[in-house]
């Protein structure tokens, strides 16, 4: 039996202006432009109490919340965050499928490391994923993705929520068909209309019953609600990138014990290249100083890097006077560029370091 986690990052867009802006932190605060055509693009959990929801037409928002603020969208920030947290995801799995920036499926039946607990996997995730970034997420975990995907909405914000193989009957009928993966709005009042309003109200209709009233998705309730879904966490055909982050709980001022630091997660990175038989042209430097502001510098250059190359160009690239003026928080090393699949690593000196 599988065993599926399905994290969804809380009020993603939201989130990451109060973690950078002080001042928004514990207002209502929406993400979007302010033309008289904008739309809300994500809430914080202060706005979402006025009834202010994403995709609501801005103009609705201010009248709901006359002080609402309103900041515009920073989606580079959104992706490079996003790009950290997936970077998470793949120290546990290689099991990962993105539904948006936001959240995604992991399959950890077979760990890469951690616990053999799905559960403590998660929880462990969310762990790194505050450590890392200083946001919260929520997690479900069950042995397919419907229930999983419902499980993380079940205790947000901060959530964790399990749904065991043993439960799983029980917790769907007794589910509020409108809280049903699948089931939106138009549908959920569809079904009002037949008497149907819990799981185990839609558990009575046959498959041929649901399917005439809803079409070939009636096959889909047939089976949700009595905990099928053979659907596999489907992967990008191709990792566009490998690499290692550390976050450390110390702010670090001292440029040699940033090296130090550095060469450790360098040697993770490469580590896992070797793993895929992977190697690229392009290397990124990641820094997260004290305050939360983070640079990222890049190098190119026409062959693949080798593993003495990859450390002396990153170590060239550390930005040793900021680093000793504002002190180090995180530090991340990321390959890009590679060479096709499945040719061979060429071959290398061994060096001691």
């Amino acid at each position: 039996m599988r065993k599926i986690i399905h994290v969804d990052m809380d009020s993603f867009f939201a989130s990451i202006e109060q973690r950078d802006f002080p001042e928004y932190r514990g207002k209502a605060l929406v993400v979007g432009g302010n033309s008289s055509r904008a739309v809300v693009a994500a809430a914080s959990y202060e706005a979402r109490k006025y009834g202010i929801h994403s995709a609501m037409p801005m103009a609705r928002a201010l009248n709901l919340c006359p002080h609402l603020i309103v900041t515009p969208h920073r989606f580079n920030v959104y992706a490079e965050v996003s790009a950290s947290i997936q970077q998470i995801f793949h120290e546990y799995t290689d099991l990962v499928e993105p539904l948006s920036l936001d959240e995604a499926y992991l399959d950890v039946t077979e760990p890469q490391k951690g616990p053999p607990s799905a559960s403590l996997i998660a929880k462990e995730i969310k762990k790194e994923i505050w450590k890392r970034e200083n946001l919260i997420a929520s997690a479900g975990v069950s042995y397919n993705k419907f229930l999983a995907k419902i499980a993380s909405d079940m205790d947000k914000p901060d959530g964790f929520y399990l749904i065991k193989p043993e439960d799983a009957e029980s917790f769907l009928e007794a589910l509020e068909i409108g809280l049903f993966f699948g089931v939106g709005k138009k549908t959920e009042e569809k079904m009002h209309h037949l008497g149907i309003y819990k799981g185990k109200d839609l558990k009575r209709l046959s498959q041929h019953e649901l399917i005439r009233h809803f079409g070939k998705v009636g096959r889909y309730y047939y089976d949700v609600v009595r905990g099928i879904d053979e659907r596999p966490v489907i992967t990008s055909r191709d990792r566009k990138s490998i690499g290692a982050e550390r976050t450390y709980q110390t702010d670090i001022f001292d440029l040699d014990e940033v090296r130090e630091k550095l060469f450790e997660v360098i040697d993770i990175m490469w580590k896992r290249s070797e793993a895929k038989k992977k190697q690229g042209k392009t290397i990124t430097l990641k820094v997260r100083y004290s305050d939360f502001t983070t640079i990222t510098r890049s190098h190119t250059q026409g062959h693949p890097y080798t593993r003495a190359e990859a450390i002396k160009t990153l170590m060239d690239l550390l930005p040793a006077e900021e680093i000793q003026s504002k002190g180090v928080r995180l530090l991340g090393a990321t390959m890009t560029n590679f060479l096709s699949e499945n040719r061979d690593l060429p071959k290398q000196l061994k060096i001691d370091f």
